[in-house]
């Protein structure tokens, strides 16, 4: 247990430290931005500063892991017993610490027992597996919590900015700034082109038949991507659901801005707002979440882990009891679970404890998926990230890697305490329909990045497919090993079109291998690492198999899913669907891989032209190509796993047995455990003969693959028009409201305008007859009355000679009159 002391001296540290790292990008976005445009287009200037930003934001990052480890006492390069090893720093702790720890952690619980001993009827919901010990990992033990900026507290309701560190926000920084300094760095070389004053886009035409000309964008792509980058990491760092939702959209924003970036360019423009609109679908559900959030627990943050904050609890700790369960009351529609603080808005009751309803509960949940099910383009909501390839090659690299994509799955795993059995099957099987639609469409791809975007959709299926069926660990796992070796791919995409004078097509491509070995070679790493693929029967004491990362991640994934179709027959789908899957995506990979660069050239004035990318931008691809094959070293017992590890939720180790409405078993670690070597060599197997399948389409070329095409003509233009989704939300959504868009138009045109038109008409005849009662009446009348007085004064000008002695006259006949008046009148 920290003491107060050391928790705020380190808790200060690794906050400035994440800070810094996150609000210089905003740094270099405000001055490339608004610093003025740049006198001359063809200085490199904005780039080098925002790689010096994001760049330092690395470092900093760096220095924040090796803190944050050292104060958490982890001991990474343990290569042990994974379980043992993820616990043995708890166990000391709750040795030392006992009940104490507990109640410094959750703040509540012993207001809970006492709870718990006056309502008998309250049960857990979810039962722990027995026959095996309990190593629950305690991820607030080191979890450092607190708040920015207060905005407003009203009542018991209190809106602030918060930041939250644990063992994944400092891994997802490391990684985001790592991946990203290498991509803006490969940027340089790659946006060279737009290092001029009159820039030629040759994909745009202009009336006469020439190209489209405009000023050169090199500034507003690195201010664009430094936007993009300070997004993303204020998403990791925050500490409470709608501060994540602020980034949220930032984040899609940025992708607008960076996917349209060739604005006159139709397919881009028509991408971007394709993109920003479907996210916007998916984050309504989000809203819906945080308004349940929010009306019924009071607080948005996830947790509150200050020792001295005695009585405060999150999200997180309201909604499970110290042991990770939901603490249910009733059955059926008058289910509810029981909060574990004083500080929640509805009390049901004699319970000092609020409640929720178990289905708002669900809704919420299922809400913030919807949100993640946008922005990580899963089923339904998919169909934008393929058309986003229209962006520059550096941010489809940015955005399917590290970013935009990864934010979904990285908030399902953040979120994850909040999730009842119901939303995790929900979860599961939104992943395993994303990966298969994903894997089958890249089969038949032929654009080179387009191969990647496809197979990005399907890797983000497998994260969310592992997160629904318990294997937390697995999900978050491949989500780094992938961001590595993903970004490369990408990256190497990157290096074949600059090499090829922006070529995408894989059918003009071949025999590049000799004109781009690092780019070969590199991208060979990539391939091999998301095939899943390793020397078999050999392995190196304490660290496993001969492998790349992709192999230990998606190794643990496919576990987890035999693990749970075991334990859940009825759901044999979850595993049999990624395991044959994981055969595709092998097949489709090396089917690229053979198609770029071996055979003969199928174009030979692009082989002729073809040549390797300057040092700048393969420098990059060495780089990640090191971590694709080495980040996930040890795998599951290796220092990222146990990493992650560290901030599992404490209902995971020991999973759940007949939990939630539909009676869902979720696996635990000793489950898993027991089935990983089986579904490793399973696995390991479908990937080696998808490897091998492809080699004989595409590397031998013993298979005509044009008369396979025209054999299974159907199913290839089935598949190659993306399972027809487009068209069918044409039908579903477009036409319809353009339907009722018409109906609406017409409406307004014949029944609104003409009805307006009418009431127009009858103020115009009210305003003609007011004028002319105006000017015939009015007018007149006021007319005579001042030709009248105008009569009267004429005829007063004879008197008013200006004369004294006239008017001396005048007066003495007045006096005269008036005399003989009063004499002829007045009594005598």
């Amino acid at each position: 247990m920290m003491s107060p002391e050391f928790y705020s001296e380190v808790g200060n540290l690794l906050m400035w430290l994440l800070t810094a790292a996150w609000l210089l990008p905003l740094l270099g976005f405000v001055i490339e931005i608004f610093g003025g445009y740049w006198s001359d287009r063809k200085s490199k200037t904005p780039a080098y500063l925002a790689v010096g930003c994001i760049g330092t934001g690395f470092l900093l990052s760096l220095v924040a892991l090796l803190t944050w480890v050292d104060a958490a006492d982890l001991n990474l390069w343990h290569f042990g017993d994974t379980e043992s090893a993820a616990v043995a720093h708890h166990e000391a702790d709750a040795a030392e610490a006992g009940h104490e720890d507990d109640h410094s952690h959750s703040h509540d619980h012993a207001d809970h027992s006492n709870a718990h001993g006056e309502h008998g009827d309250a049960h857990h919901d979810g039962g722990h597996h027995g026959g095996h010990e309990s190593h629950a990992n305690d991820p607030f033990k080191t979890a450092f919590a607190g708040t920015f900026y207060r905005l407003g507290k009203y009542g018991s309701l209190d809106i602030t900015l918060d930041w939250y560190i644990d063992g994944l926000t400092v891994a997802m920084f490391a990684m985001v700034t790592l991946i990203a300094t290498c991509i803006h760095i490969f940027a340089i070389g790659y946006m060279s082109d737009e290092l001029t004053e009159r820039y030629e886009d040759h994909f745009v035409h202009t009336e006469d038949g020439g190209h489209f000309h405009r000023v050169g964008r090199f500034y507003r792509f690195f201010a664009y991507l430094s936007l993009f980058c300070f997004a993303m990491l204020g998403l990791v760092l925050a500490g409470n659901i709608f501060q994540v939702f602020i980034f949220w959209e930032l984040v899609g924003v940025c992708s607008y801005l960076l996917i349209g970036f060739y604005v006159e360019r139709k397919t881009a423009s028509t991408a971007a707002n394709k993109a920003f609109i479907m996210n916007r679908v998916g984050d309504f559900g989000f809203l819906i979440g945080l308004m349940i959030l929010w009306t019924w627990f009071g607080v948005f943050q996830f947790a509150e882990t200050n020792p001295e904050t005695v009585g405060s609890t999150g999200l997180f700790q309201m909604v499970r009891t110290a042991d990770g369960e939901l603490e249910t009351q009733g059955e059926g529609r008058e289910k509810v679970v029981v909060l574990q603080a004083q500080q929640g808005i509805h009390k049901d009751g004699g319970n000092p404890h609020p409640t929720i309803p178990y289905f708002l509960l669900v809704a919420a949940g299922l809400g913030i998926f919807g949100g993640c099910i946008g922005k990580s383009a899963q089923f339904p909501l998919q169909t934008w990230l393929p058309d986003a390839m229209e962006g520059p090659t550096p941010v489809s690299a940015l955005v399917h890697s590290a970013t935009m994509v990864a934010a979904g799955v990285y908030l399902v795993g953040r979120f994850y305490p909040m999730f009842t059995p119901e939303v995790l099957l929900v979860i599961a099987y939104t992943g395993c329909i994303t990966l298969f639609v994903g894997a089958t469409i890249a089969v038949v791809a032929t654009d080179i990045k387009k191969v990647l975007a496809y197979s990005t959709i399907s890797q983000l299926g497998y994260m969310m497919l592992a997160l629904g069926v318990g294997g937390w660990l697995a999900g978050l796992f491949h989500l780094i090993t992938h961001a590595f070796f993903k970004s490369l791919m990408f990256l190497c995409s990157g290096s074949v079109i600059h090499g090829c004078h922006h070529e995408q097509e894989m059918t003009k491509m071949g025999g590049l291998a000799k004109k781009m070995p690092i780019t070969c070679w590199t991208m060979f790493v990539g391939v091999v690492a998301i095939s899943g693929l390793a020397i078999p029967f050999l392995g190196i004491p304490k660290l496993g198999a001969i492998a790349f990362s992709g192999y230990h991640s998606k190794d643990a994934i496919v576990a987890a899913g035999m693990t749970f179709s075991s334990l859940n027959p009825i759901h044999s789908l979850l595993f049999f669907v990624p395991l044959i899957t994981a055969g595709i995506t092998a097949f489709y990979m090396f089917r690229m891989w053979f198609m770029t660069f071996f055979g003969k050239p199928k174009d030979q004035h692009v082989y002729d032209h073809a040549h390797e990318s300057p040092r700048v931008m393969t420098a990059p691809l060495l780089i990640l190509a090191f971590f694709a094959m080495f980040c996930a070293i040890g795998g599951e017992n290796g220092p990222l796993a146990q990493l992650i590890l560290t901030t599992e939720p404490v209902h995971v180790a020991e999973g759940a047995m007949e939990a939630g409405h539909i009676g869902l078993n979720l696996p635990g670690h000793h489950q898993i455990h027991e089935f990983h070597a089986s579904a490793g060599a399973v696995a390991l197997l479908v990937a080696f003969g998808g490897t091998i399948l492809a080699y004989l389409f595409y590397g031998l070329g013993i298979v005509d693959t044009g008369a396979m095409q025209k054999q299974f003509g159907g199913v290839h233009e089935f598949l190659r028009e993306k399972w027809m989704f487009d068209e069918l939300y044409e039908w579903m959504w477009v036409r319809p409201t353009l339907v009722v868009a018409t109906w609406a138009a017409a409406f307004d045109r014949c029944v609104l305008d003409r009805f307006l038109g009418f009431l127009a008409g009858m103020v115009v005849a009210i305003s003609s007859w007011d004028r002319r009662f105006d000017e015939a009446v009015v007018d007149r009348l006021v007319n005579a009355v001042g030709e009248a007085t105008s009569s009267v004064g004429r005829s007063l000008r004879y008197v008013q000679t200006g004369r004294l002695r006239q008017y001396v006259m005048f007066i003495a006949v007045s006096v005269v009159m008036l005399f003989f008046v009063l004499f002829a009148y007045l009594p005598r």
